[in-house]
């Protein structure tokens, strides 16, 4: 079987026939699924060697801290992949997300380095490595796919330690990236609240469990066992606390922000100036062509900013939207996957590390496969 065939054949299989509606204002509770990494035969990360404890301990106590405190938040369920020392192949515990029908996965990991003044908390979304440093954060954790006893059946092709397994996977979760982005974002921002640790950002890379679930879905690493100082740190109850307080935090958070900008009929036009229109947008009339094309999203924000060149680091033309209480700032229209991705090539060199393509039916965000479906017509 071709080396990617196998990752096609599961998103088929194991798409879930369901919207995403953010829990809670459809009467669903707003379910979070919480992966504490490794377990059982899988130690994980051994830090330092100067404790028992190791990589699957530490995490899956902070799994169980952040389900105690969010077990206080009405309409809040909570779902661990593994509440013990178990070992869980990668499918497995995305299986657990996608069949429980989850509106988050959290999976929670610590970092490792060879270098021992390495040190910082960072939260990873689904997209190609951007840098050797990504590649080998990937393909440790992938690695545990060759614990699993029947990974040749569930992983066919799959190589954790070939970089061209990463190739092409950004479009997997288009669907989910951006909410993927906004949790991971409000996520360090609270480990910079109370967590005395650099700050290594939100960034990409080719993780197997998350390619694998069809929610918004992250994977967090929340400081360097190779480092003494953090090691200390996260052997520490005070530490793990201070740790499960920002998780849960950014969860409760993101929730309230994705049930206030929840906008079922369509999201809130803007003129190219940036000023709101006063309506919705809405599908062509019956026997009229859509308009149809593909764009670039390079920026979110709360307050409005001007979508003039100066603004955007010289990129032109830029369209706002909003939806709900965010600004949303994409770059160009293109008819063809090739130009979008000329253009997606064009804003990342300009600094927007995290753009991402998406696609547009009459003025309204649908997934790029339907923009995609229409254009090779």
């Amino acid at each position: 079987m071709h080396r990617f065939a196998w990752i096609w054949i599961l998103w088929m299989a194991a798409f879930p026939a369901w919207s995403q509606t953010g829990g809670g204002s459809s009467g669903k509770p707003f379910t979070v699924v919480l992966d504490p990494g490794h377990g059982g035969k899988d130690p994980g990360t051994k830090g330092t060697g100067r404790y028992k404890k190791t990589e699957k301990d530490i995490v899956l106590d902070v799994a169980l801290r952040v389900k105690e405190l969010l077990a206080q938040e009405p309409g809040i369920r909570v779902i661990m992949t593994r509440a013990t020392d178990k070992f869980i192949g990668l499918k497995q515990r995305a299986d657990i997300a996608n069949k429980n029908k989850a509106d988050v996965f959290v999976s929670i990991h610590c970092n490792a380095s060879p270098s021992p003044v390495a040190k910082g908390s960072e939260t990873f979304v689904l997209g190609i490595h951007r840098n050797k440093d990504n590649l080998e954060v990937a393909k440790r954790e992938n690695a545990v796919i060759l614990l699993e006893d029947d990974y040749q059946l569930h992983y066919e092709g799959f190589d954790p330690n070939a970089p061209e397994t990463f190739i092409g996977l950004e479009l997997m979760q288009e669907e989910f990236l951006e909410q993927s982005i906004l949790l991971a974002s409000m996520l360090q921002r609270e480990y910079a609240k109370r967590v005395s640790t650099k700050n290594r950002s939100v960034q990409q890379a080719g993780f197997a469990v998350l390619r694998l679930t069809y929610m918004p879905s992250i994977l967090t690493e929340i400081g360097f066992l190779t480092n003494p100082q953090e090691e200390k740190m996260l052997h520490s109850r005070e530490g793990r606390e201070k740790i499960a307080v920002s998780i849960a935090n950014a969860i409760v958070n993101y929730k309230k922000i994705i049930e206030q900008n929840s906008l079922p009929a369509g999201d809130l036009a803007l003129t190219p100036s940036g000023e709101h229109t006063g309506v919705r947008t809405r599908p062509a009339p019956a026997g009229s062509e859509p308009e149809v094309y593909y764009s670039v999203q390079i920026k979110m924000s709360r307050s409005r900013i001007k979508p003039v060149p100066s603004n955007f680091r010289g990129l032109s033309p830029v369209f706002v939207i909003k939806h709900g209480g965010m600004y949303k700032y994409y770059y160009g229209k293109a008819l063809s996957y090739d130009e979008v991705k000329r253009l997606l090539a064009q804003a990342r060199r300009k600094g927007y590390k995290d753009a991402f393509i998406t696609g547009f039916i009459d003025g309204k965000r649908v997934p790029v496969k339907e923009v995609r479906a229409i254009l090779k017509r």
